[in-house]
């Protein structure tokens, strides 16, 4: 009998700008956990920030990664809800269920979350372990290529839901990387009308495939406040990610306007009290999405065809390819770069 260890190969983050393919041993799952033998994963805009630098508390080295899609190869002890070669997507923060923010239906800023390709192993590798009611098991009407986008998706519709613009009202986004298009997307199926800005005029271009109406690229912060209080912006979202989008989305707000934060930068920005309160402009963050329920509507959302959200990926490779994806998603141009592991259902 053959005991010798079984071995994966990982994308292991050893320093900031450097990850490297390694030979690790193939994780076994604990009671109530499944191990997944990954099929596809994507690139996050996170996972590019842990590749920058951008997280000094980051603990290396480490598997990053966390939009996983694959299938059920190994059950612990006590899974009854899973079975062997199921499709299942993950969902990568686990909120402990048990605190006072999780009883008050705020699991997404649950101090004892555990968030995979952060604090623990992630899923840039071939493998990876995680409990079972974290791995959605997905309906054979939904693709691969819109299953493995399910978890930013459910962040875009949390991001929506934050906010008190209702179907009808008029929207701004600043920034359209896969989170501000999955809004855009979102927002266009579900009746509201949508002004969409970035630095980059292909991504704007491409949220006009959504309906949404694109500012140009060059416009100034003046010229966008123009654009939006002519339009009667109601709420602006800023899904950049940087500084200089927050300052924008409230220095350009009408007055009256709320603004929702869901992007993670980590530098200051330059907005004083005054330019606020003056302006009567509320700001709201949004961060991830409440445990399940999130993860629900969104299946269910692309169950039913009413969301295509597959169509924001822009490049595919192959996991071996890892360390050149990110350089490339750091360019800022992709809204969603897609890995194959190169593993098909047996």
């Amino acid at each position: 009998m053959n005991n010798a260890p079984a071995y994966m190969q990982a994308g292991v983050l050893t320093a900031p700008r450097s990850i490297e393919l390694q030979q690790r041993l193939i994780p076994e799952p604990g009671p109530g956990e499944v191990r997944i033998r990954m099929k596809m994963v994507g690139i996050c805009g996170s996972d590019v920030s842990l590749f920058q630098g951008h997280r000094p508390d980051l603990s290396f080295p480490l598997i990053t990664g966390h939009e996983g899609l694959g299938y059920v190869d190994k059950l612990g002890e006590g899974v009854s809800s899973h079975q062997l070669g199921d499709r299942v997507v993950i969902e990568p923060n686990y909120p402990c269920g048990q605190c006072d923010f999780c009883w008050q239906g705020r699991s997404n800023i649950c101090a004892n979350k555990r968030i995979i390709g952060v604090l623990e192993t992630g899923c840039f590798a071939e493998y990876a372990v995680v409990p079972a009611r974290f791995a959605w098991p997905v309906p054979d009407s939904i693709s691969d290529e819109y299953a493995v986008v399910i978890e930013p998706t459910a962040v875009a519709l949390h991001t929506l839901y934050s906010s008190p613009a209702r179907p009808g009202d008029t929207i701004a986004i600043v920034g359209l990387g896969a989170i501000g298009l999955l809004v855009t997307h979102l927002a266009q199926r579900m009746g509201y009308t949508v002004l969409a800005y970035d630095r980059v005029q292909e991504k704007a271009n491409l949220a006009a495939t959504f309906g949404a109406k694109p500012i140009p690229a060059e416009a100034t912060t003046s010229q966008i406040a123009t654009y939006w209080k002519t339009a009667n912006v109601h709420t602006v979202f800023e899904c950049a990610g940087a500084a200089q989008a927050f300052t924008l989305a409230v220095e350009a707000a009408p007055r009256g306007a709320y603004v929702v934060v869901a992007g993670l930068s980590d530098k200051p920005s330059a907005i004083t009290e005054f330019s606020i309160t003056r302006q009567g402009i509320t700001i709201i963050t949004s961060i991830i999405y409440q445990h399940p329920i999130d993860f629900r509507r969104t299946m269910s959302l692309i169950e039913s065809g009413f969301l295509q959200p597959g169509r924001i990926i822009s490049a595919r490779d192959q996991f071996g390819n890892l360390a050149s994806a990110l350089e490339l998603a750091c360019q800022g141009e992709h809204a969603k770069i897609v890995l194959l592991m190169g593993l098909q259902q047996d």
